[in-house]
């Protein structure tokens, strides 16, 4: 195998694979990335068995060949290289095998494994497939993956629910996430083919580098889901993973629906002031209590050690007064993704979950599970 390419699109290209690359792997082809080199392209590979991703770009291929290289050190090394330089990959089987990179001055020998060992992920991409916009996918996992559960003892939360459904003659693509505490849910109009598709739990590593995946440029992003797996298409890039196999929860129950208590508040008034009283939370359980009446919100922190947090701000409230406690973190990320100015929450009691609402996005909802304080 021999190539030239240009370094700018041989770190573009790595930079999408690495990122599936374990650090430290029990199976040494894991750590390596594979180079297909034909016709005028160059394509590299990288898996984890359980998610593999493969870009390809455009090369000046003298002698066409696979090979697999390890996939950080090949990606460090084009980082460093300056810009614009033309590099050179060669690779020629031998008593000493070694992929060969050479820019400019710089020369480097890198260790191989044979093309043959590496594991490639099934190529069926049976399934639903549906395009939508790169802008309408970073929004759906923006607004939801935050609350996805680390926990792995419920490993069915452990990812981004993506389902289509039918509500008053309207199709929707809507994503959820929770980790029992929190529930973050958005939804669009479903795109053209996508109604009656399977609802698939897309693992958090999926959803981590589909979004870093996203950042490239504009345009439409190509999903195929299956029962088993789902697939998705960025044009040059194409990412594809197993689903996580288990049934996720009946959401739909404990998102509230009869809550009467409505108020209203400005969102970065909000968030700084929940963001000022937390400094002296215990940071096991962040808690932090609202005290709601006519006109007037009073957060409060007590802290055995730390001390006593107060501080009030200006609501548009008009129902009974309520004490209802919150994690100060929860707060936070939701209030980090909303758009609009002011922020609607939907309240009942002290033991209820609260519902709260974007004033600027009708698609977007979240449900935050109150704490005893």
């Amino acid at each position: 195998m021999q190539l030239i390419i240009e370094r700018g699109a041989l770190l573009k290209a790595l930079g999408h694979v690495q990122n599936v690359v374990e650090r430290r792997n029990t199976i040494p082809i894991l750590s390596n990335v594979l180079l297909s080199a034909e016709g005028s392209h160059v394509s590299f590979s990288a898996t984890d068995l359980d998610m593999e991703i493969v870009d390809s770009a455009e090369a000046i291929v003298a002698v066409p060949g696979q090979i697999t290289a390890p996939a950080h050190t090949l990606y460090e090394i084009v980082r460093k290289l300056p810009d614009g330089a033309d590099v050179e990959l060669r690779y020629q089987a031998g008593d000493d095998p070694r992929l060969s990179v050479q820019a400019g001055r710089s020369r480097f020998a890198l260790p191989v494994l044979p093309a043959g060992d590496f594991p490639v992920m099934s190529g069926d991409h049976d399934g639903a497939t549906y395009a939508l916009l790169k802008e309408d996918l970073k929004r759906l996992i923006d607004k939801t993956r935050f609350a996805v559960s680390t926990e792995e003892t419920r490993y069915y939360l452990n990812g981004l629910f993506l389902h289509t459904l039918t509500e008053d003659g309207s199709g929707y693509l809507r994503a959820v996430a929770t980790d029992g505490h929190r529930l973050a849910l958005a939804e669009m109009p479903a795109p053209d083919g996508s109604i009656g598709s399977a609802g698939v739990i897309i693992p958090r590593k999926t959803i981590d580098q589909a979004r870093r995946l996203l950042d490239d440029g504009t345009g439409y992003v190509e999903l195929t889901v299956s029962p088993a797996k789902i697939r998705f298409n960025f044009g040059t890039a194409a990412l594809t993973s197993k689903i996580i196999d288990g049934s996720f929860p009946d959401y739909g129950r404990v998102i509230p629906k009869n809550n009467d208590k409505l108020m209203r508040i400005d969102t970065g008034v909000l968030s700084r002031a929940v963001d000022r009283v937390s400094t002296i939370s215990a940071e096991k359980s962040r808690s932090v209590k609202m005290a709601i009446e006519p006109g007037r919100l009073t957060l409060t922190v007590r802290n055995i050690e730390a001390g006593q947090a107060v501080e009030e701000a200006e609501i548009d409230y008009d129902s009974d007064a309520l004490e209802i406690g919150f994690n100060a973190r929860y707060i936070l990320d939701v209030m980090g993704q909303i758009a609009g100015e002011q922020v609607e929450l939907r309240l009942n009691d002290a033991a209820s979950p609260t519902l709260v609402l974007d004033t600027a996005d009708q698609g977007v909802q979240y449900v935050l599970m109150p704490l005893r304080v």
